[in-house]
């Protein structure tokens, strides 16, 4: 396996701190803290308030302060030298678990993973969600693995939106600054020690693309950027916003992402083995390839080829707002430079990026993906399917299922990391162990009041939490100190708690729970068995349905009928959701089937010892084993979309009243609920090694990986013989 990749940095910011507290340095600039809390508990060790205010160590150490009272203390420096020690072993081991296993089957170069969105932490505002979340895990679980892995996405500096709902129920946008120096972020350089950029021709002019460099762990993830002060006023703004609304600006980026980085990637002397495009957003990173080989003297039809061969795409969505289309003429002309002169017939690529509908007006990223990819693969066994029914026209290759998994080192709550801990499990390499160590299977080793005390502290913590949420909101709101005061008995921790947190499209039916407003209110003001439910997520600004969905539940979270019961937490994001995905009792999630692709967020819930109450789609239609969770309704899916609402809705009441209620409040004489607890169990044991990284690594390396890479070592070969002759 290759050497880790050694990637040119401009120095950043020079922080003033003592010879022996240098090392510090190392570790706020690597996102190797994100997955490690004892290094998250040193930093705070530093400034308590700083890093509570901050969440990110960069601008934590840039404060001027006396280092002596820390010099001096022996548990600081013992911890100190630990954690530096810790890391320093974890960045030089050449190989790693991973190595071990594949040796005889290792890519000879790294694996070039391009999505647009990447979310490692709250403080990098480089994603929205699920997508981005799913990129930044995967990134971490191969930096764990050792796997020869190099990433590019874009620096978004206004990031995605951070979303405020004002008194009415209205989502309400803010976009914020995010200012690279404050950020673990070192500005990549060129052979001379220059700020490196690669020029991406547009319409009339140039762009200059710059590129960021965010080491996560092991793995060097660029992140390109065009706010630079060489370009055009009118470019700086390319990559300001994610899923920017305006589609020309949208196109802009992708080429400035597909483009970009193939030459920043070039310019940086890095050969992948493999390309991998997570999503089409990426695509046009095949027609730069092409383009390159075109212009080397291949033929059109023998450089697509050549292409195809050592690239694989992963699909996410079977939602047709997820799959995107632009028009021909807007990429005729914001593309065509790009390949003008090259030799490279944009008519013919216009051609590939042709929908199942034929349409020639429109470019699909998706159908030009699947054209120009060897093998594709969607995130469920269940989405495989859909989406092999709806691509099969334009593929000859069926579309494989590798289903999700999370990294469970950035997921899991400190106490239930504990108990996996007296199990003898690793969890800070949780994503390098291997399927036969199974340290899982013995969660029967936990006893009942340790897994409980365990849960409920992770409640508390959602609880408290929240409750500082909410006081601000509603302070914004003005609402009075009796209403402020009120919250600090919000979401009491002995309350049975469903959470439900996810973006807010329509298809997802976040309000499936009020089908029937006097049912639900029975079930949740039960003076002996109550219940709870918290709510968050956000809708994308152009998505005015998704929006009033969110005013809808707001609305009624505040009337008389559901204040105290019911509670929004506004501007859903990492943060936010790691003390839910920790913190609830239940796991609810309801789209219309089959058009949830995977989902993950339930699979951090049930890693934390959640219990999942989910239609069977995405992930759950596989996950679901009739003991580790509930499942809402059938495989069956009406015509119907309201007949079908109602049928949920009607299978979940029965559900919550039924059987999740009362197994809940089913206590033993030691006041424990010990049916309850042995699901907790079982929901931790079936997901923790099914959907974690390792496993769905696993995946990608024997069906995506290493067959492009050795398809592309073939296609190589001769053809670079030819050339040579």
């Amino acid at each position: 396996m290759p050497a880790r990749l050694a990637i040119a940095t401009i120095p950043p910011t020079p922080m003033r701190l003592p010879a022996p507290l240098e090392g510090l340095r190392r570790l706020a600039y690597n996102l190797y803290w994100t997955w490690h809390p004892e290094v998250r508990a040193l930093f705070a060790r530093v400034d308590k308030q700083a890093w509570q205010r901050h969440r990110n160590p960069v601008p934590l150490l840039a404060l001027q302060r006396d280092w002596s009272e820390l010099l001096d203390d022996p548990s600081f420096m013992v911890e100190y030298r630990t954690q530096i020690e810790r890391f320093d072993a974890y960045m030089a081991d050449p190989q790693g678990p991973w190595h071990d296993r594949r040796e005889a089957g290792d890519p000879d170069g790294p694996i070039a993973y391009f999505c647009a969105e990447f979310g490692l932490h709250e403080s990098l505002g480089t994603y929205s969600g699920g997508l981005g979340v799913l990129a930044g895990d995967h990134c971490k679980a191969a930096s764990d693995m050792a796997m020869p892995f190099v990433a590019v996405g874009l620096f978004y500096r206004h990031g995605y939106f951070r979303q405020t709902i004002d008194a009415d129920g209205h989502q309400e946008h803010a976009y914020p600054d995010y200012d690279p120096g404050h950020l673990p972020l070192r500005r990549v350089a060129d052979e001379d020690g220059e700020p490196l950029t690669v020029p991406v021709e547009l319409p009339g002019r140039q762009v200059r693309v710059g590129a960021w460099l965010a080491d996560v762990g092991r793995v060097p993830l660029l992140l390109l950027d065009t706010d630079l002060p060489e370009n055009a006023d009118e470019d700086r703004p390319i990559t300001h916003i994610l899923y920017v609304r305006g589609r020309d600006m949208r196109l802009h980026q992708e080429l400035v992402l597909g483009v970009g980085g193939v030459r920043a990637l070039r310019a940086l002397a890095i050969q992948p083995a493999a390309w991998h495009l997570n999503e089409g957003h990426s695509a046009f990173m095949l027609v730069e390839q092409t383009r390159e080989l075109v212009a080397q003297g291949l033929s059109l039809e023998d450089s697509l080829e050549r292409v195809r061969s050592g690239s694989v795409f992963t699909i996410h969505t079977p939602v047709s707002a997820g799959n995107e289309r632009f028009d021909g003429d807007l990429v005729r002309r914001v593309a065509g430079p790009v390949t003008a002169g090259s030799g490279l017939d944009m008519e013919r690529l216009l051609e590939l990026g042709r929908g199942v509908d034929s349409d020639a007006s429109q470019f699909d990223m998706t159908a030009f993906s699947l054209r120009l990819t060897s093998r594709a693969n969607a995130v469920s066994k269940l989405h495989a399917e859909t989406a092999q029914q709806t691509w099969a026209p334009l593929i000859d290759t069926p579309i494989l299922g590798i289903t999700n998994g999370v990294h469970a080192p950035t997921w899991l709550g400190q106490p239930m990391r504990d108990l996996y801990t007296s199990l003898g499990g690793d969890v800070d390499r949780l994503s390098a162990v291997t399927s036969e160590d199974r340290f899982w299977e013995r969660l029967d080793g936990i006893t009942d009041p340790h897994l409980w005390r365990a849960h409920r502290r992770q409640k508390m913590e959602l609880a408290y939490f929240a409750r500082g949420r909410l006081r601000a909101q509603f302070a914004r709101h003005g609402e009075s100190p009796t209403v402020l005061a009120e919250l600090d008995r919000a979401l009491d921790p002995d309350i049975l708690t469903i959470g439900f947190a996810r973006r807010f499209a329509t298809y997802k039916r976040a309000a499936l729970l009020f089908a029937d407003e006097e049912r639900l209110a029975r079930l949740l003001d039960d003076q002996a068995r109550p219940v709870q439910i918290v709510f968050a997520g956000k809708a994308h600004p152009a998505d005015r349905p998704g929006q009033r969905v969110i005013q809808d539940i707001f609305t009624r979270s505040r009337s008389a009928r559901f204040s105290g019961r019911i509670f929004v937490i506004e501007d859903y994001g990492i943060r936010v959701a790691r003390y839910l995905v920790q913190g609830v009792d239940v796991w609810l999630n309801n789209p219309r089937r089959p058009l949830e692709a995977s989902g993950t967020s339930g699979m951090k819930a049930a890693m934390n010892g959640l219990i999942n109450c989910s239609v069977l789609d995405g992930w759950w239609d596989e996950g679901y084993t009739g003991d580790n969770g509930w499942a809402i309704g059938g495989r069956h899916v009406g015509a119907d979309e309201a007949a079908q609402d109602w049928t949920d809705a009607q299978d979940l009441y029965r559900l919550l009243e039924e059987e999740v209620v009362p197994l809940y409040y089913d206590r033993g004489p030691d006041g424990l609920p010990h049916g309850w607890l042995a699901l907790m169990r079982r929901s931790m044991s079936s997901t923790l090694w099914r959907f974690g990284t390792t496993r769905m690594l696993e995946e990608y390396l024997d069906q995506l990986y290493l067959p492009a890479s050795r398809a592309e070592r073939s296609e190589q070969e001769p053809r670079l013989a030819v050339l040579a002759d």
